[in-house]
């Protein structure tokens, strides 16, 4: 690690030396310069500032014993105790990554009046499940959740810790990784796993534009948050594996500021995230009046209406129906995209379906890399035809869904 040095005592015009840093990271405070978190290590100021006022020092990195830090951790997320399903989906994974490199997979279960509900985990392979169930802990809070939470990674040090990427979730696992002064890499869509217990975590970054591979080289515990329906859940095995560990943490470690008066249950909606069946328009759309084709179908297909972000910001579609490293994750068994490019920000989101139609106008669109199926033309001359085959009985919706080779593409129907 390096870091620069300020030798007060040589200063002879203080006034001056904050113009050195372009990024006005030099600050006078009382006659005493300092230097800010917006400094960007350019040694500008070392170069042509005074002679000996700044000082560049390079300090040797103190590795830690990465074999004190064992186990991949997975936070249960719950309401009421009822798990969430982008909880089964992490234990696969951490089996996954645990079976590389010989680690245990621990689930982390914080609440009150949770414990006979952790015996569900034990059907989905965790060799360890701890339990904080204390009357503190009935309502989430993220500062007694984050003191349970930092309390059992000093008493277990795993290696690794799994955390869904909810509303919760992006709560609760910063505060955590803050108090361990360690990596957090938020809406992984890829992870692996170094024989050294590395963990590599793959994101999207600026805009989707690149995809950003981390890796938490010296610091323990690594931490990553995965958004729902990115991986597939295990199958529940026949008979229960590992055990539950009760765990306690004193009461007095779980105040907080915070009061709950009253929980008020959430309106159901329609959610894209469960659905079988997707139909996703895209810039393709020249106008709202045109969502009705896509509609039609969808009502068809018995599926649901999604978009890309263009037409969320158009006004033409609710929110919460967007595709993409903004919007939602999807995992269909059919999705149907009419008039998407296939830019990463939207197949980041629904690289899970099952099978993918496209239809585009443009023969090099990204999307037909992902497809199974493509159908390259005008969606205003091919979804009235479609609909029109669903319609005489001549194609049905089963049919989407059947077994397709691997990025077929052809002109029109």
């Amino acid at each position: 690690m390096a870091n620069i040095l300020i030798h007060q005592e040589k200063i002879q015009n203080p006034a001056d030396l904050p113009k050195l840093c372009p990024f006005g990271a030099i600050q006078l405070e009382d006659g005493r310069l300092s230097i800010t978190a917006a400094c960007r290590m350019c040694k500008l100021c070392v170069k042509n500032g005074p002679v000996g006022v700044f000082e560049w020092i390079e300090r040797p990195l103190v590795e830690i014993d990465k074999s004190a830090w064992r186990g991949i951790t997975v936070y249960v997320e719950h309401t009421a105790g009822e798990v969430h399903p982008v909880t089964f989906e992490l234990i696969g994974k951490a089996r996954e990554l645990a079976g590389k490199i010989g680690h245990p997979v621990y689930a982390l279960f914080i609440g009150s009046g949770i414990r006979n509900k952790a015996e569900k985990l034990r059907f989905y392979g965790v060799d360890l499940v701890y339990v904080y169930d204390q009357p503190e802990l009935e309502d989430f809070r993220a500062e007694p959740y984050a003191a349970a939470f930092e309390d059992f990674i000093s008493k277990v040090k795993p290696s690794t810790v799994l955390v869904g990427g909810t509303t919760v979730g992006r709560s609760l696992a910063p505060r955590v990784a803050a108090r361990f002064r360690t990596g957090l890499t938020a809406d992984c869509t890829k992870l692996d796993m170094q024989l050294n217990t590395d963990l590599d975590q793959i994101r999207p970054a600026f805009g989707g534009n690149i995809m950003a591979h981390i890796r938490t080289r010296n610091h323990r515990p690594q931490f990553a948050t995965v958004r729902y329906k990115i991986f597939s859940a295990p199958q529940r095995l026949q008979k229960p594996t590992g055990e539950i560990r009760l765990m306690h943490i004193p009461p007095e470690k779980l105040l907080s500021g915070v009061h709950v008066l009253s929980i008020q249950p959430k309106q159901t909606v329609e959610n894209i995230e469960n659905a079988e069946v997707i139909v996703a328009a895209g810039r393709g759309i020249k106008k709202e009046q045109d969502m009705e084709m896509i509609h039609a179908l969808a009502d068809r297909l018995h599926g649901q209406v999604a978009s890309t972000r263009p037409l969320i910001e158009a006004g033409w579609v609710d929110p919460r129906r967007q595709i993409g490293l903004s919007g939602r994750t999807v995992c269909p068994k059919l999705l149907v995209a009419c008039g998407i490019s296939g830019s990463v920000q939207f197949t980041a989101g629904m690289g899970g379906a099952e099978h993918v139609v496209a239809i585009n106008k443009d023969p090099a669109a990204p999307i037909f890399n992902v497809a199974h199926i493509g159908l390259v033309g005008d969606l205003y001359e091919i979804l009235p035809r479609l609909i029109e085959k669903i319609d005489s009985g001549q194609t049905s919706p089963a049919h989407f869904a059947a077994s397709q080779p691997e990025n077929e593409v052809s002109d029109g129907i």
